[in-house]
């Protein structure tokens, strides 16, 4: 009887994983999609943000309709956190620190969110962090930038637009902490739509304020059929499926874990521009794949996670 639910439990976690992997795969495909509708349609990327979300939380709204509030204050003032960091203030400063700084620099500084994780975890809830998770964690982080340089893309200080950067890292770092609390009490389903609700509520005010037009009627332009279909898999896969599978996936992996994924984000991208726009991957990038799958193995075979100080 033990080991049919051991074989159970790992079966589950192996799903987690290629849950995630899935997940990530889909955000690292979402960057090409946008491109083609900011540089091609013209959308903003406030625009990109609020329509994106909020069509994927009507969809959501749609399958749980019925409980619209949490069950105490507490849990909605979590989700509503949870949702500005993961949502709103997450994509609004990583959007404005690309004005600020060099795309090389967002994407190195975003991507020690799995580290500002496990420290935040370790912090809270007086943990230790295991070595494996740390060797895992940097040699992973080396990967990240290896396959950034190899794009040509340097690293310059520019102070405002890097601590942005490093602003919207700990904002997904204090969204994967705060919503630990409430994942075993509420269905996936129903916390991916209050996520939702919140980023998009907080960023309406500026759209609103925006003064480059609005390019909606472009989503209905049958000429150019590649704005529905991109826009439609940023809503359905990158947000709907995405992060129901991600949210999912903290509640059995947990956050560290689960957040580990993010380093294959850049990798992934790497490889689809590779096979879909033609773009070339050179030695160095091949050196960042390298590290950053040798990262996330010592990770996992290290338990991949912080265990409790006992006391």
């Amino acid at each position: 009887m033990n080991s049919s639910r051991g074989n159970k439990g790992g079966a589950i976690k192996i799903l987690s994983h290629l849950g995630s992997l899935i997940a990530v795969t889909a955000w690292a495909l979402s960057f090409l999609c946008t491109k083609v509708l900011m540089e091609k349609g013209g959308f903003t990327p406030i625009e990109m943000y609020v329509y994106r979300f909020a069509v994927a939380y009507l969809i959501l709204l749609l399958f749980t309709f019925r409980n619209l509030k949490a069950k105490s204050w507490r849990d909605e003032i979590t989700l509503a956190v949870s949702g500005i960091c993961a949502g709103s203030l997450y994509f609004i400063t990583e959007n404005y620190a690309l004005r600020l700084t060099t795309a090389g620099n967002v994407s190195l500084l975003t991507s020690i969110s799995p580290v500002l994780t496990t420290f935040l975890l370790a912090a809270l809830y007086r943990q230790r962090i295991l070595p494996g998770v740390i060797i895992g964690s940097i040699a992973a982080f080396i990967g990240v930038g290896c396959i950034i340089f190899s794009n040509g893309e340097g690293i310059e200080f520019r102070p405002e637009g890097d601590l942005l950067a490093l602003s919207a890292a700990l904002c997904w770092a204090v969204y994967s902490v705060t919503i630990k609390r409430v994942l075993p009490l509420y269905n996936t389903l129903f916390i991916t739509r209050k996520l939702f609700f919140y980023g998009v509520i907080t960023a309406l005010p500026l759209l609103f304020t925006d003064n480059n037009g609005f390019h909606l009627h472009l989503l209905i332009d049958f000429a150019h059929p590649e704005y529905i279909l991109n826009f439609s898999f940023l809503v359905i896969m990158c947000s709907v499926v995405a992060y129901l599978i991600w949210n999912e996936s903290m509640k059995i992996l947990g956050p560290v874990t689960t957040n580990n994924y993010i380093y294959l984000q850049p990798l992934i991208t790497m490889i689809a521009a590779y096979f879909l726009i033609g773009e070339n991957i050179t030695l160095l990038g091949y050196m960042g794949c390298f590290l950053i799958i040798c990262g996330l193995i010592v990770s996992d075979k290290w338990k991949g996670s912080i265990r409790f100080i006992r006391r």
